[in-house]
């Protein structure tokens, strides 16, 4: 036996894997599994306890499934952000509360699901995530829980809105074009006919606290991520503060979320939270972590917004206030991975941004061995 091995056996440790999803590559759940079978490639004596994290984005609804007991998925076809159906589901919990996730009806991803030969800055919406929304009150929710990450369009909100019984109105009365391009002609929002919140009222899940307006706002922000070049941000900056100007809502951090549907549900009267730390506390991640010597975190691009309250960073915290070493396992690196005990990129374990992407899984297990190795 070499004294690598020697010393694996005579010291276990106790490693809680929580990374995100890899977007648009692997869900978290696989990211986790290619971690734990990486570390356990190279330190086969250690405990390796999974817990797949989300923080309001994609992977949302699969962190709830699998982290409670009961919870159940339920089906729902919507019209997706560029007009084409789409088959998505929301996950409703033993408690009554139903999970409603932006990326799975309206998020960027489904855009060429949709058809779409490119990103539709200006018309894409979120119709459908107000679609899912209602199916959950039909269903007799008595709380929601709405994740906002991921989403493909800038249109504040109004295309969940207008799904649960909102009016938007320009100055002839008449409705106006769903997507950012039709708010600079709001002139009016009738909110006679919209659903009430359920008993429990309305939680958003988010990682962004951007305002809806200005130069971190989600227009300026958020909007080349999503197709939109110099003109059409103007142009979807002006739309913006056309409709906060008619419903009347103060800006607030976080309402610039998902393209300003942060704020569209604000004025719905939902309540904001931050998605790492409410999806942590309902898979008991602070508990999983509290007896940990390691604890594995990533996701798809570490960068200079994810210490805004983004999983790496969340979970690092955890980590560090119980005396365990936080490592961090990213698609790319982006920014100095401050508060992490190592850090290991995908695309520089592969030799490129494009076979890291190929195969996510296989770098993945690569670089939880590399760190299992280095352990003591």
């Amino acid at each position: 036996m070499d004294e690598d091995a020697a010393d694996t056996d005579r010291h276990p440790l106790r490693v809680v894997i929580a990374p995100d999803s890899f977007k648009g590559t692997a869900s978290a759940t696989e990211v986790a599994t290619a971690l734990a079978d990486g570390w356990r490639d190279a330190r086969p004596a250690d405990e390796a306890v999974l817990a797949p994290m989300a923080d309001g984005g994609e992977g949302t609804l699969d962190a709830f499934l699998a982290a409670v007991p009961g919870a159940s998925r339920r089906p729902v076809r919507v019209t997706g952000p560029a007009g084409a159906p789409v088959d998505a589901a929301w996950v409703l919990l033993p408690d009554g509360t139903a999970v409603v996730e932006l990326a799975a009806t309206s998020g960027l991803g489904l855009l060429a699901r949709d058809g779409s030969e490119r990103l539709l800055p200006l018309d894409a919406h979120t119709l459908g995530f107000g679609q899912a929304i209602g199916a959950a009150l039909d269903a007799g929710a008595e709380r929601l829980v709405l994740a906002i990450g991921g989403s493909s369009s800038t249109d504040g909100g109004t295309g969940a809105l207008t799904a649960l019984g909102a009016r938007f109105l320009n100055a002839a009365g008449e409705p106006v074009p769903l997507g950012g391009r039709g708010l600079r002609d709001i002139a009016e929002v009738d909110l006679s006919g919209v659903r009430a919140l359920p008993p429990g009222g309305a939680t958003i899940l988010s990682d962004v606290t951007s305002p809806l307006l200005g130069p971190l706002g989600a227009a300026t922000v958020f909007g080349p991520q999503k197709g939109a070049g110099p003109a059409e941000i103007e142009k979807l900056e002006a739309g913006l503060a056309a409709l906060l100007t008619v419903v009347g809502r103060p800006d607030s951090p976080g309402a610039g979320a998902a393209g300003g549907t942060g704020y569209g549900l604000l004025a719905w009267g939902a309540e904001l939270a931050s998605g790492a730390s409410a999806v942590g506390s309902v898979i008991g991640l602070p508990a999983l972590i509290a007896d940990a010597n390691v604890v594995i975190t990533g996701e798809g691009r570490f960068d200079s917004q994810s210490a805004a309250g983004k999983v790496p960073t969340y979970v690092a915290e955890l980590a560090r206030a119980a005396g365990a070493s936080p490592l961090l396992v990213a698609g790319s690196l982006a920014a100095d991975p401050d508060g992490f005990a190592a850090a290991v990129a995908l695309d520089r374990l592969a030799g490129g941004a494009a076979a890291a992407m190929a195969a996510p899984a296989r770098w993945a297990r690569a670089a939880a061995a590399a760190l299992a190795r280095a352990a003591r």
